[in-house]
């Protein structure tokens, strides 16, 4: 499986023409959500090769990354003439670029896709890697195949339009990259002041972060062994992000990672003797710039059955990738029930 050419651009409108190439504007497909039609589509409709393409709209938000969306865009397809030698762009953050990128693998078989990530957390998770999908029965990601983009084009300018939620749902992607790095990484990123959005400094930050991830992608592009360093705290992350929804209160999904990574390297501590003062410099950092997640024991049960469904699993067991150590990633390590409420109980103390 052919791995995706990622850029950070210099000049978004030649390199998004680059990246497009010959293609008619009458078979491109430019998919959008709420904000990024009003937001970053006139920049992008700045190429002359998109004059006239078509352009498909869905509802912004991780809850709508769902079956009736992929229908819809699959209809849309259908009915203004998409063929197998067509493009998709998928213009927006994650939950465009999963679902753009799964509508688009499945078309007709497949049909080239191009990924435009517009926030930071699409950047250094969704827009690369290979992974597209949607949400189904209440689960993340439930429903999806392994099927890269042929071009990935980040444009830092478009960040510019996140508010300060968005920015840190990003970096805490980038921290959990840094855990599995070094303890040079994970130092430079903690580093970063989050109070003074510095787009150079970020930029540096952003492109080894995605190397990190694309050196273990190619090692296993299906997530065979290695690349399950990358679900450093998604077990407990998609669970408390999914029970968010469920419980109609939303959270966005670096928030849940960032709750899952405090979760899983409190677990690390545990089970592997993780040096409890990195765990300790993030949960100082999580509490100050991402709030508490508010749950009672009374939902332990409900979340711990989410976990059991998570992708990952492949016994009856639930599956974790762990740390020693800074860089020093365990995979396929397994946690009782009641280390898992005891990791619960943790979290919840504060």
């Amino acid at each position: 499986m052919s791995q995706s050419i990622t850029k950070i651009c210099e000049d978004f409108i030649s390199e998004l023409d680059q990246a497009i190439g010959k293609q008619s504007s009458e078979s491109i497909f430019i998919l959008t959500d709420e904000n990024t039609k009003k937001l970053c589509l006139p920049i992008a409709l700045q190429s002359e090769i998109l004059k006239g393409c078509h352009v498909i709209c869905i509802q912004s938000g991780d809850e709508n990354k769902n079956l009736d969306s992929a229908v819809a865009i699959w209809k849309y397809l259908s009915e203004n003439g998409a063929t197998r030698k067509s493009l998709m762009i998928n213009l927006g953050g994650g939950m465009i670029t999963d679902i753009g990128g799964f509508t688009a693998s499945t078309f007709k078989r497949g049909i080239r896709y191009i990924n435009v990530s517009t926030t930071l957390l699409g950047a250094v998770d969704a827009a690369t890697g290979g992974k597209t999908g949607i949400n189904f029965s209440g689960l993340k990601n439930e429903i999806g195949v392994f099927a890269p983009a042929e071009t990935v084009l980040i444009n830092i300018d478009f960040f510019k339009t996140l508010d300060d939620a968005n920015l840190r749902s990003g970096y805490a992607e980038m921290l959990k990259h840094a855990l599995i790095e070094t303890q040079e990484e994970w130092e430079k990123v903690l580093k970063y002041d989050l109070e003074r959005l510095d787009l150079s400094e970020l930029k540096v930050l952003l492109a080894k972060s995605i190397q990190i991830k694309e050196r273990i992608v190619e090692l296993d592009p299906l997530e065979i062994n290695i690349r399950k360093a990358l679900n450093l705290g998604h077990t407990f992350g998609h669970a408390f992000e999914s029970w968010s929804y469920s419980a109609n209160k939303p959270v966005l999904h670096g928030y849940a990672v960032m709750w899952g990574l405090l979760c899983e390297l409190y677990l690390s501590l545990i089970k592997l003797n993780f040096p409890k003062e990195e765990l300790l410099r993030l949960k100082y950092l999580s509490k100050e710039y991402y709030g508490t997640f508010e749950f009672s024991c009374k939902e332990y049960e409900e979340i711990f059955e989410l976990m059991t469904h998570d992708k990952k699993n492949n016994s009856k067991d639930i599956n974790f990738t762990l740390l020693a150590n800074v860089g020093d990633i365990r995979i396929n390590q397994t946690a009782t029930k009641e280390e898992i409420f005891e990791c619960f109980d943790w979290f919840r103390e504060g």
